[in-house]
């Protein structure tokens, strides 16, 4: 037991459940949690969507665990636990599916409680339930069965299965095996021995409810040599009753035109939510994986500067070239002043996204190139200017030359191109590339020629020829070229575009 002092010191500890793989299926207390961790024990059946949503300062422990190999021990989890909560940190264990529901978690409890470590269960959604909804297969219905049970597949010491396959057998309902692939012929023939008929309806859904879901529907006298003849693998849920026959007519994944795509998001964690719901609204399994951040250049004089001389109708145009350089920007402006600022000039901005960002700060940009990059933004704008017009331009450190190039061309006119922000590459420790994009369907979505350099940057080891790159923009898949990738350019540079052609590519075309 904890001596006072330690209890003092104490942190504590959340058994969290991180669901079936879906990021949709995370709870909100378990994300709430998540949030404020200072270290995360994390499971290999945690899917991607719900690790990107781990924060950056918390320290990450991989405590994965497959049949026959284990990151690890059981005893080991434990004991990290409980040397973490010692040390005044909140701890959460993530584990896929529920905590409860054949996952340990009792014990992983036990030595927190003998030890007078205060914790909490926050339950998860289990794959038992949520795999055959994903397969179409309600394991209850009024008119096939009125019960559920759920079993586990996983063998005693002994080789042998701890399962009372008579008693199953005469409930009547739906059996749902977990862990059960590498013991399905001990499971099926338990079940035939005990009289369960042969012409049962059954069905394996293998890694459900993410980018990777199959569904295997059998029969119970065949589906030992459907799980053979088809390769299938753990993670499994198997379903042995009549409603598994049901996933023919009330399967609906595979009608979501990106179901069984893995999008792999690069953009800045403040600008991935918008594109990432997108992609989710139509199916795919999103993973948030910035492969940079921007961050504001500190005591930014000559900006301050810059927008003072605003104020006194200095410039006559005002250029956004990203969102970014939006956010950035009215950031400053509103530290110094208001948006009452900018009544003297006009404003242009590159593209939609930029477009949008503005009118979060309830501003019409008056110009959009009709081709959203930086040349035809310079063309297009240097038309519009007169001899002796000022342009501001607040954008990134490293900006497209291209722009400021066709600017010089406009006779008499001011060009002051201000760095605000840097972009800082970045990198998931967490993040497996070189599996990931062994996967098929597995895409990576570039919005910038520099999310592609830091991706790069991010993991230099990997194959890079291997990623299928869905690219917005000329630029962006030049960068991608540059790396061996298979690239796919969206017709226009908006994120509706970039999302059209990420369905096209993943049909073939």
């Amino acid at each position: 037991m904890l001596n006072d002092d330690n209890k003092k010191r104490s942190g504590k500890v959340w058994l969290a459940g991180a669901g079936p793989g879906d990021a949709g299926l995370f709870t909100l207390k378990g994300r709430e949690v998540l949030q404020k961790a200072d270290v995360i024990i994390y499971d290999a059946l945690v899917g991607g969507g719900v690790l990107s949503m781990m924060p950056e300062h918390a320290e990450l422990i991989y405590a994965g665990k497959r049949s026959g190999a284990h990151t690890l021990k059981q005893e080991e989890i434990n004991s990290i636990l409980l040397e973490k909560a010692l040390e005044g940190k909140k701890v959460v264990r993530l584990k896929g599916g529920d905590p409860f529901l054949f996952g340990r978690g009792g014990e992983e409890l036990e030595l927190l409680r003998e030890n007078d470590i205060p914790y909490e269960i926050v339950p998860g959604v289990t794959s038992a339930f949520a795999a055959p909804a994903y397969a179409g297969i309600p394991v209850t219905h009024r008119d096939y069965c009125q019960s559920v049970s759920v079993v586990t597949g996983h063998r005693r010491r002994n080789g042998e299965l701890d399962i009372d396959f008579e008693s199953l057998s005469g409930t009547g309902g739906t059996l749902v095996f977990m862990m059960g692939i590498s013991t399905i012929g001990l499971i099926t023939r338990g079940l035939l021995e005990a009289g369960m008929r042969s012409d049962m309806p059954a069905a394996i859904i293998e890694k459900g409810t993410g980018a990777a879901q199959r569904v295997l529907l059998s029969t119970l006298g065949e589906l030992e040599k459907t799980a053979a003849d088809n390769n299938a693998a753990a993670p499994s849920v198997i379903v042995v009753g009549d409603v598994a026959a049901l996933s023919s007519s009330l399967g609906w994944t595979g009608n979501l035109p990106l179901f069984g795509v893995r999008a792999v998001v690069t953009r800045p964690k403040e600008l991935a939510s918008g594109l990432a719901s997108m992609l989710k609204e139509k199916g795919a399994e999103v993973i948030e994986l910035p492969a940079i951040s921007i961050e504001p250049v500190s005591d930014n004089t000559e900006l301050s500067n810059a927008i003072g001389r605003l104020a006194e109708a200095y410039y006559s145009w005002l250029v956004f070239t990203s969102p970014s350089g939006v956010r950035v920007f009215f950031d400053e402006l509103m530290r110094i002043g208001d948006s009452r600022a900018l009544a003297g000039c006009r404003i242009a901005a590159i593209g939609r996204g930029s477009e949008r960002e503005l009118l979060r700060h309830g501003i019409k940009a008056d110009m959009i190139p009709s081709v959203y990059d930086g040349r035809t933004l310079g063309c297009e704008l240097r038309d519009l200017l007169s001899k002796g017009d000022r342009v501001l331009i607040p954008r990134a450190a490293i900006g497209n030359p291209e722009l400021t190039e066709e600017l010089s061309k406009a006779d008499g006119v001011i060009v002051d191109d201000i760095a605000t922000y840097d972009t800082v590459y970045r990198s998931s420790s967490w993040f497996d590339a070189d599996s990931a994009f062994d996967q098929a369907g597995t895409y990576a979505m570039f919005t910038s020629a520099s999310t592609v350099r830091g991706f790069v940057s991010a993991y230099p080891e990997m194959d890079h020829s291997k990623i299928s790159a869905v690219c917005i923009g000329r630029m962006t898949a030049a960068e991608a070229e540059k790396y061996g990738m298979k690239v796919f350019v969206s017709e226009q540079a908006t994120l509706d575009s970039l999302v059209q052609r990420l369905e096209a590519a993943y049909k073939g075309e």
